[in-house]
């Protein structure tokens, strides 16, 4: 098979998780990343669709936040698209509403005329998101189609109909969803374990030099009394550094609150804010507030810092941009001096593979709740506690070792290789599978 110099990447405008796996492929991208519901030349016709699809579900997510009445309409469209129990292992082919919707666009029209243009030069076709696969398979795309699956177990929506006969390649960050993909039907051969792609300015090239490097200085602050080197010396000796070159921490402990694409936990993260004000003020903390891309999120972070007198001071930072791609690149900036990410357990739960200690706060989706039990089972997430009290457990928690022990079983257990594994993959056709039991 020829090898090639880029491919064409292909990602959807939903949330942020599709988004933010396809960024790290920007550098071998034909062009610029392509959005499949927003991009040059794409129909009226075809852009409502899309509108009307991801409003449902930005509408619904931040609709979830309301007593009774939000949890059941959430619980209905949740229902569609629920990740069914693992075992026993049992044939789960059978095709579900939530595909039969899709591919009735699709037969109406919807991805055909960008397959129709990238069909006059078909480099590899990767793809973050399922329906852009399906377009791709469904009208003839020439070339080899790979999607990258984006949660750590998945949906039945994520194979196509016909998943037996089907030319879509998986990229798949954990065996769990090898195993998940085969249950649907998928041939072994079509799956390729990799890790989730995660940004290559946080990895490094040459032996992960970045990764180790932040890690080291982010233990320096997760280990204040040093009862995690004290007790596992010989692990981080064995497989980071001596344990001589931790010492002193650098900065106060830094920490991001990250909402998602819908918004739907800003209030959490003004509650955590007020909480830590104290130790703000003096200097023992600084926080991160990630409004992602959105000026709502934006906005409200401004008015409460201004209403809680904080508006000027250095040790609270608001992560913003409306283009998402620079969103991204000063979120994995930021991501180089912080110790600890709060967030729900989106796709960002993987990055506890750069060894980031996570706070999970509540799921959104059946996807999260299986990205939340992948976590607690590497060692790399701890659930929240109540976060009106925030100010005494975050410290327990850093006086006791257990962050920097998060952080460590992160960069053991989390997959962090992935970006790297895919291009060699779809692009040099080397295939260098990663099966970590420890993984599922």
């Amino acid at each position: 098979m020829d090898q090639h110099q880029s491919m064409y990447v292909v990602t959807v405008d939903m949330g942020y998780g599709h988004q933010r796996a396809a960024y790290p492929f920007a550098t071998v991208a034909e062009g610029e990343i392509i959005t499949i519901n927003d991009y040059e030349g794409i129909s009226e016709k075809e852009r409502e669709i899309w509108n009307g699809i991801r409003n449902q579900y930005e509408y619904v997510s931040a609709f979830k936040k309301l007593p009774l009445v939000g949890n059941l309409v959430f619980s209905i469209m949740d229902y569609f698209q629920q990740i069914k129990p693992f075992y026993p292992h049992r044939d789960l082919s059978k095709s579900t509403l939530q595909q039969k919707y899709f591919y009735h666009k699709i037969k109406d029209g919807l991805g055909k005329n960008l397959i129709e243009r990238l069909n006059d030069n078909p480099l590899p076709f990767l793809t973050t998101f399922f329906v852009a696969a399906y377009c791709a398979e469904y009208y003839n795309y020439k070339g080899e189609i790979y999607l990258v699956v984006c949660d750590a177990d998945i949906s039945r929506a994520w194979a196509p109909l016909d998943p037996e006969t089907s030319r879509i390649n998986y990229l798949a960050p954990n065996k769990r969803v090898k195993d998940r993909l085969m249950l649907y039907g998928v041939k072994q051969y079509k799956i390729f374990v990799t890790g989730f792609p995660l940004p290559k300015e946080n990895i490094g090239v040459a032996d992960w030099e970045y990764l180790k490097e932040d890690l080291k200085d982010r233990l320096e602050v997760l280990d204040p009394a040093g009862v995690y080197r004290k007790k596992y010396a010989k692990v981080i000796e064995s497989y980071l550094c001596p344990v001589s070159e931790i010492d002193g921490a650098k900065r106060p402990l830094t920490l991001a609150f990250v909402v998602g694409g819908a918004g739907a936990q800003k209030d959490l993260g003004i509650l955590v804010l007020k909480k830590l004000k104290s130790k703000i003020i003096e200097g023992k903390i600084h926080l991160n507030l990630v409004a992602g891309s959105r000026q709502d999120v934006l906005d409200y972070y401004k008015k409460a810092l201004k209403d809680n007198f904080l508006h000027n001071c250095k040790n609270v930072q608001i992560i913003y941009s409306p283009d998402k791609n620079d969103y991204f690149r000063q979120f994995n900036k930021v991501l180089r001096t912080t110790d600890l990410l709060w967030t729900k357990p989106s796709e960002i739960s993987f990055y506890a593979g750069l060894g980031l200690p996570i706070i999970m706060s509540e799921p959104i989706g059946s996807q999260e709740e299986y990205n939340r039990r992948w976590l607690l089972g590497i060692g790399a997430g701890v659930d929240s506690k109540n976060p009106n009290y925030v100010d005494e457990w975050l410290f327990d928690f850093l006086d006791s070792g257990w962050l920097a022990e998060a952080a460590m079983r992160g960069y053991l257990n989390g997959p962090k290789m992935g970006t790297y594994n895919m291009e060699n993959i779809v692009l040099r056709h080397e295939v260098n599978e990663i099966e970590n039991v420890r993984l599922l």
